[in-house]
């Protein structure tokens, strides 16, 4: 039963309302009475206009049902399917050309090319590791993954292995010569590092000196000119620190003393109140929120053991240098911060409304998260966030340029309300959904002044794929659907038409997750295609994966790609129609069975940690044991998936439940060693985990746009009143 507090005709978890009153407005400047008074004319405003636009998602999902069952058994005539989605309004006009006027940003935001980290505001551990991540070791990063074969001489261990430690030492010294070189010689060649008239100057092995090929590439440096402790490079924007000590251990593995090579790594990150938190109700939005609070605030700590220590985590401080010239600078020593709120399909108990229904939650984050980034405009802490005085909200699983125009509007009541000029709030636009795929153009223009970001998130616009297409067809199996046409096209477009907006120089253009985070070679060697592709950022599972990726940003100048990118022949919009199905391609009958079981362990593997520990997402041992990121977009596709295979009978309900059961055998068998888990089988009726996926999967075809968050909620809002007691 949750406690509650009346104000402004609106009923508040007292937990929540005692964290705002006494926590976040103190120092804002703005009165209790007056935030929540703000608060209820905005769900007055838009609230109505929140259930319009669902209705109008439902609307044009049961228009495209009913095409495609009028026509079933009939080839797929994409003249007619293009016409009737122009006649619906789902495929519009793209309009004239523009472009966007957004200003006031941050360098990480209109000038850096890097990793951007996507971290659970809700554990703060994680939080703050992905803010620190701004800077981190490449040593450590190739060292301690599988960028050196773990086997044999080279095999990790539990000591310093100096087999291991050699050829991670050579590979950053080749990294250095690429992006780095000096006019003569190797930097694994160098003896010493000093600073010489305001340049930098090595001496070699065989007693001659050189220095960079591109003497503007020296930034700086720490210690004394003669003797530095570090050297600072530059190259396409970021930042490589050389640490110099000869008394470190690591010093006896380069002639010059040369400890470590700390890469700017994470330029930003998204702190997610959405698809990697599972925040159901009160309590859980009020984590969410106090953790925000302490990242504006700069204050956010973390205490945990860590063998038999206590170690506890805070923000890293900015990091100082010396000029060429001598003059004292300082580089931000953490990730700039966006927040990404909720979409606008789901609602919140943390607060009703006056007739006591469940409020928004997009409308409650948007509010709630601006209010405490406060705290960094005014600069009540030690720390400073935006230095150009920005909030950056990401808005996710918007349908279309009408959503997004929607989001504008209560951005310019939130402005208003909090006192701040207009367009202090930045948005970001993630891509994710088909409507918007489609009309990209148009949804950029709806928030042309204000748009920091777009990106392709091809996980949830799969899932979207197969729910909008679910009746026009079975559709291709996982695997195959990475090869199909409308994938290319959509990641195609989504650069093209952020290019032609006039986003470089100004906003970031994004692109999707890896997904294995235990698969570093492989990242390394496959990622490097997001920024060759002409994107400025793209997402990494980990501090470690952004040091890795960080990489790729040196080997490649995304800004002078862009310019070239703006020539091509841009992406055909028509070609994201293509539905990707199955058609006549024939499966036998093992290849269903093992579609079946790949998507079905996915989604218990995943679905039990939410449901019954709260966990949003994690790494999730798939059915050959290799450790995959879940997240509720992975979840969509392969619920989505099962369920689009039942409609079409390519398996039966039957096959999918035997696969549930046999399944659960096998993921309660890969959670063995957690103390806090909660086996499904064998007494199946008994978990609440198992019912949620079950549920997903055949009620599947009738959830809003193939969305997992209905359920999920439902599940974990059950889970946490049955199992607390």
């Amino acid at each position: 039963m949750v406690n509650r507090i009346q104000a402004a005709g609106l009923q508040i978890s007292d937990t929540l309302y005692e964290m705002v009153t006494n926590e976040v407005l103190p120092g804002t400047g703005i009165e209790a009475d007056n935030f929540w008074d703000a608060l209820s004319r905005c769900l007055e405003e838009f609230g109505p206009r929140n259930r319009e636009l669902l209705k109008r998602r439902d609307e044009l999902q049961q228009l495209i049902d009913d095409w495609h069952l009028e026509r079933a058994g009939e080839p797929h005539n994409d003249a007619a399917y293009r016409l009737f989605l122009q006649t619906i309004g789902y495929l519009q006009a793209t309009g004239g050309d523009f472009t966007i006027t957004t200003s006031g940003t941050d360098p990480e935001i209109h000038t850096i090319a890097g990793p951007q980290l996507v971290v659970p505001v809700m554990n703060a551990r994680f939080a703050l590791n992905a803010t620190n991540a701004r800077w981190g070791s490449l040593y450590d990063s190739i060292y301690g993954t599988d960028m050196i074969a773990d086997e044999g001489e080279t095999v990790r261990g539990t000591e310093l292995n100096p087999a291991r430690a050699q050829p991670t030492v050579s590979y950053v010294m080749n990294f250095l010569d690429s992006v780095m070189p000096l006019q003569n010689g190797s930097h694994a060649d160098v003896t010493s590092y000093t600073v010489t008239e305001k340049e930098l100057v090595v001496t070699l092995a065989d007693h001659s000196s050189s220095g960079l090929a591109q003497v503007d590439q020296f930034a700086g440096y720490r210690g004394e000119a003669g003797a530095p402790s570090a050297i600072l490079l530059r190259n396409h924007g970021l930042h490589i620190e050389l640490s110099i000590d000869r008394t470190h251990y690591l010093a006896a593995y380069h002639p010059a003393g040369l400890c470590d090579v700390v890469m700017e790594a994470a330029i930003s990150t998204i702190q997610d109140c959405e698809d990697s938190v599972a925040a159901v109700d009160a309590a859980d939005k009020t984590l969410v929120y106090r953790n925000w609070l302490g990242l504006m605030k700069g204050d956010l700590s973390e205490t945990f053991s860590k063998g038999d220590k206590q170690i506890t985590r805070s923000l890293n401080p900015d990091r100082e240098y010396i000029s060429p010239a001598g003059e004292t600078f300082t580089l931000p020593g953490r990730s700039l911060l966006l927040i990404r709120n909720n979409g606008h399909l789901m609602t919140s108990d943390a607060i009703l409304d006056q007739d006591g229904n469940e409020i928004p939650e997009g409308i409650l984050d948007g509010m709630l998260t601006s209010l405490i980034a406060l705290h960094d405009l005014r600069g009540h802490g030690s720390i400073k966030n935006s230095r150009a005085g920005s909030i950056y909200i990401v808005k996710p699983k918007m349908h279309g340029a009408d959503e997004v125009a929607f989001t504008n509007d209560l951005f310019d009541f939130i402005e208003d309300a909090l006192g701040l000029s207009r367009n202090t709030i930045k948005l970001g636009i993630m891509d994710e959904e088909r409507r918007t795929s489609l009309n990209l153009k148009s949804c950029i223009r709806a928030a042309k002044e204000r748009v920091v970001f777009i990106n392709t998130g091809f996980l949830d616009r799969t899932g979207d794929e197969i729910h909008t297409s679910m009746m026009a067809g079975a559709m291709v199996t996982k695997t195959a659907m990475k090869d199909t046409a409308w994938i290319t096209a959509y990641e195609d477009s989504n650069v093209d038409i952020g290019i032609d907006c006039g986003l470089p120089g100004k906003a970031q253009i994004g692109k999707g997750m890896w997904a294995m985070p235990d698969e570093m070679s492989a990242m390394v060697e496959s990622k490097i295609s997001h920024p060759q592709a002409g994107a400025n950022t793209a997402w990494v599972p980990s501090p470690t994966a952004a040091v890795l990726h960080a990489m790729h940003y040196h080997q490649v100048n995304v800004a002078a790609l862009q310019e070239e990118l703006a020539s091509r022949v841009p992406a055909v919009r028509e070609d994201m129609l293509a539905i990707p199905l199955l058609g006549d391609t024939p499966l036998t009958a093992r290849e269903i069975e093992q579609e079946i079981e790949n998507n079905v362990q996915g989604i218990l593997g995943y679905v039990v940690r939410w449901v019954d520990q709260g966990t949003g997402c994690s790494k999730v041992p798939d059915i050959r044991d290799v450790g995959l990121m879940e997240d509720r977009a992975t979840l969509r596709i392969s619920s989505q998936h099962l369920a689009n295979w039942l409609q079409h009978g390519i398996c039966t309900a039957q096959q999918v439940q035997s696969a549930l059961e046999r399944m659960a055998i096998a993921v309660d068998r890969q959670n063995a060693g957690d103390p806090g888990y909660r086996n499904m089988a064998p007494d199946f009726a008994d978990s609440l985990a198992f019912q949620a996926a079950c549920d997903l999967i055949f009620k599947g075809r009738e959830q809003p746009n193939g969305y997992t968050e209905p359920l999920l909620y439902q599940y974990r809002r059950r889970a946490k009143a049955e199992y607390s007691g």
